[in-house]
């Protein structure tokens, strides 16, 4: 999967994340006070003397979205927040794996059609946007949720910084290795290169040294001959 699917599909869990904790407030200040909301919502729209069908529409909508918030289980919601943060996280690891994948690329002879400026750009349009994202998710569940959320995210940053820098050691690591491979690999090569060279070269000098040592004895021959 390309970066740019992969920063699609994060996205889409940071807007899950927020709509799930908006759900969840509304579930926990909504606890036991459904009836009034719904009373509310009535009086409010009796008071309108001919309802447009939009507001009809928005009414009924409203109505609806109430029920559902009364019907729906906190620790459902609290459950699905987790999952897309998990979905979140899956992307961010990947897109991670991705941008090393083009690290590691950088140092080979690129022979695509892109430009280096287009790749440059989108590593750093990548990398602004998941900060941007991460800090996005903190806001929203630290400040702008129940404070069970913020619990949540705090104990997950926690364990996420952890995992995080234990992942950045190791494609550290890895990338140490790949390099050390490559130099390995050149360096066979160059010895290959250098032997192939010298064989030759022995190769050449023999073949001089009997290709001289025929001229000779065929001289000799030639003068002992017309000597006769």
């Amino acid at each position: 999967m390309d970066p740019l699917t992969l920063l699609a599909a994060a996205n889409a869990a940071v807007a899950a994340v927020k709509k799930g904790c908006e759900l969840y407030k509304e579930i926990k200040g909504a606890a036991g006070e459904v009836k009034e909301v719904l009373d509310d919502l009535k009086e409010q729209y009796n008071k309108i003397v001919d309802p447009t069908p939009v507001q009809k529409q928005q009414y009924h909508a409203e109505v609806q979205r109430v029920q559902e918030i009364a019907k729906a289980d906190p620790n459902d919601v609290y459950t699905q927040i987790g999952d897309q943060l998990g979905v979140l996280m899956d992307s961010y690891d990947a897109l991670s794996k991705a941008l090393l994948a083009e690290q590691v690329a950088g140092s080979k002879v690129y022979k695509g059609d892109e430009s280096i400026g287009r790749r440059a750009l989108r590593r750093i349009i990548i990398t602004t946007r998941l900060d941007a994202m991460l800090t996005e998710i903190r806001e929203t569940m630290v400040y702008r949720a129940p404070p069970e959320l913020g619990s949540l995210w705090s104990k997950f940053e926690e364990m996420w910084q952890t995992i995080v820098a234990e992942q950045e050691a190791a494609h550290a690591e890895e990338l140490k290795l790949i390099q050390i491979a490559r130099w390995r690999r050149r360096k066979k090569i160059a010895e290959i290169r250098a032997k192939a060279a010298w064989v030759s070269a022995v190769v050449f000098v023999v073949i001089w040294a009997v290709g001289l040592m025929w001229l000779t004895t065929r001289s000799a021959m030639m003068r002992t001959s017309l000597g006769h």
